[in-house]
């Protein structure tokens, strides 16, 4: 009778660990990796060929935001499309738990402009069978998943369950309302919360709430957040994820917590908003300092080109500016009355003209703002009139040039004749290499980030382990493959507080991806209409990957899903 139920037979095995690459054979047996070595055939219930294939470990996505697209889609795709087994969720301090059931709608269209999903899709795909952290969990853990999950507690629900949503946005936390927001913070941590994660970007956030104000964590008191990180200290477990430029208060949540804190986001000149957290050999620095100090803080860098494709019915992504965020604020109707309004009008063409000639005049510094220039290089990809359509391929620079108009007025004339739904995209400069190899090299790095679940209306970032592997280290030689897999699993497991998982060894969980390193790519983007009440994303499928295997069981083989969701929820780091 056989003793095994998978073999991997004879592939190139990357562990994880940094060892060495060398063949072998895999097996596996309920849900662990049984034996790694020389094993016969006739030991499994079923040998896959892997010769002339590498057989390492699922890649450990950190930064994610599928709290709500888990529920309708238990792969986490795109993650789950490109080698991810598992999955961290509840970053940025946005969440679903704890939230009463009379602010259900509320909450939902918070997260409606950030993340780029409709409040009704959220509406449509959620059960809602919870109202507070645990019970959210317990949710997590109730429903078939094709991916295993970690969850940070947001604290944004946290702060509006204890002072309401405008008082949070509006003062800092008494010490009775602290008392109460930490205990609730205990609560999560006892039930397998990995830690807690914040937004810190101020009265000028560029991820904002549904009415155009900024998040709550991104205003809260430096005093609150420092009281989250005593119940870390107490606790003397989990980790926190924070995303913002102050970099002192960053570090003193690592000293007081004495937990491990990964910073958001290591970017090399912006991030899909045109944000920029300082110049990355600054940060790297900071980060080299932090760890010399005893403080151990991460830093988590975007390592794929930020491409977007946007048509302005949905678009979001310029909300640092404010007089595009006036104009892009309401439904279409409302959207296409503000952009004809000329004094509206006139503020984006001023902005715009402003940030031009500020850039001119400092053309080798940072200018805020840099991003809106963009406008000029982007592609008109698809129109809905025979017009627009016959100008596929220009760029709104060269219409501008051509018809001696101002790019912003090319722009949004030529969306609002087709009710803003022409489809525009930006490619914003590659990353120089040498910047690259230093980057992702540093010590203190993890490679990422997907943002998967949020901007998916914009950016197919979740792309990422395979543009990783195929671009960086194949394509670049920017490091090996056992340093590539350490870092996309091992490393960002025991970062983020993964007590079981992120490598191949004997008694492992069985998360395990065999790809063809030759053909690893991405495919081309497309627009899916596959969300709730008729949603739609912007995705990018993979080639290459022969079977995606989570806890012994295949997930996806050849890229076709098997149906099989045998993920786990992952309390306190580990399946059980």
């Amino acid at each position: 009778m056989p003793r095994y139920d998978l073999l991997l037979k004879g592939g190139t095995v990357i562990d994880g660990q940094r060892t060495p690459r060398f063949t072998g054979d895999v097996a596996i047996v309920e849900g662990k990796i049984a034996e790694i070595g020389s094993v016969p055939e006739s030991d499994a219930k079923r040998v896959f060929d892997a010769r002339d294939l590498i057989v390492a470990p699922g890649f450990i996505d950190l930064h994610t935001h599928f709290d709500s697209q888990i529920f309708w889609d238990p792969y986490c795709t795109m993650s789950g499309w490109h080698g991810v087994t598992s999955v961290v969720i509840g970053n940025c301090g946005f969440g679903f738990a704890p939230v009463k059931p009379e602010d259900r709608k509320r909450s939902m269209l918070t997260l409606e402009r950030n993340e780029a999903v409709r409040a009704s899709t959220m509406a449509a795909g959620m059960p809602w069978d919870w109202v507070t952290f645990p019970e959210y969990l317990d949710s997590i853990e109730r429903i078939p998943k094709g991916v295993n999950v970690l969850s940070y507690m947001g604290i944004a629900p946290v702060m509006s369950w204890v002072m309401g949503r405008e008082n949070a946005k509006g003062r800092p936390a008494t010490r009775d309302e602290q008392r109460q927001m930490t205990a609730l913070l205990g609560e999560a941590m006892d039930v397998g919360a990995c830690g807690f994660s914040a937004q810190i970007l101020g009265e000028h956030s560029v991820q904002r709430d549904y009415d155009g104000t900024p998040m709550i964590t991104d205003v809260m008191a430096p005093d609150d957040l420092i009281a989250f990180a005593h119940v870390l200290k107490e606790k003397r477990r989990g980790f926190i994820q924070v995303l913002g430029a102050d970099f002192e208060l960053f570090e003193k949540v690592a000293e007081i917590s004495g937990r491990p804190v990964i910073w958001n986001t290591l970017e090399f000149a912006s991030d899909q908003h045109g944000n920029t957290y300082g110049y990355w050999k600054d940060i790297l620095q900071w980060l080299a300092d932090c760890n010399e100090r005893g403080h151990r803080v991460f830093g988590h860098a975007v390592t794929c080109n930020i491409e977007s494709q946007f048509s302005l019915d949905e678009w979001n992504l310029f909300d640092g500016i404010p007089s595009w965020r006036a104009v892009t604020l309401g439904s279409v109707s409302e959207r296409i009355e503000k952009m004809n309004d000329p004094v509206l009008r006139g503020a984006l063409r001023d902005d715009f003209d402003r940030i031009s000639a500020k850039q001119k005049a400092h053309p080798h510094k940072p200018v805020a703002g840099a991003f809106f220039l963009a406008i000029k290089d982007t592609v008109i990809v698809k129109g809905h009139t025979p017009g627009t359509q016959a100008l596929e391929g220009y760029t709104i620079g060269e219409l501008a040039t051509r018809d001696n108009k101002h790019p912003v007025d090319v722009m949004l004339e030529m969306s609002i004749a087709e009710g803003l739904k022409t489809v525009f995209q930006r490619t914003p400069p590659e990353t120089e290499m040498d910047a690259m190899d230093e980057v992702i090299n540093s010590p203190f790095v993890l490679p990422g980030l997907s943002d998967g679940g949020a901007h998916m209306k914009f950016l197919t970032t979740g792309r990422y382990p395979t543009d990783f592997i195929g671009r960086l280290v194949r394509d670049n030689g920017l490091m090996d493959l056992e340093q590539a897999h350490w870092r996309l699993s091992g490393y960002s497991a025991m970062a983020a507080g993964f007590t079981d998982r992120g490598f191949l060894r004997q008694g492992a969980p069985a998360d395990v991806i065999v790809y063809d390193y030759d053909v690893l790519d991405s495919l081309p983007p497309e627009r899916l209409h596959d969300f709730p009440a008729d949603d739609w994303r912007l995705v990018q499928k993979s080639k290459g990957y022969r079977l995606t295997v989570v806890n012994g069981e295949v997930t996806f083989e050849d890229g076709e899903c098997t149906g099989t969701t045998p993920g786990s929820l992952l309390r306190h780091g580990r399946s059980n």
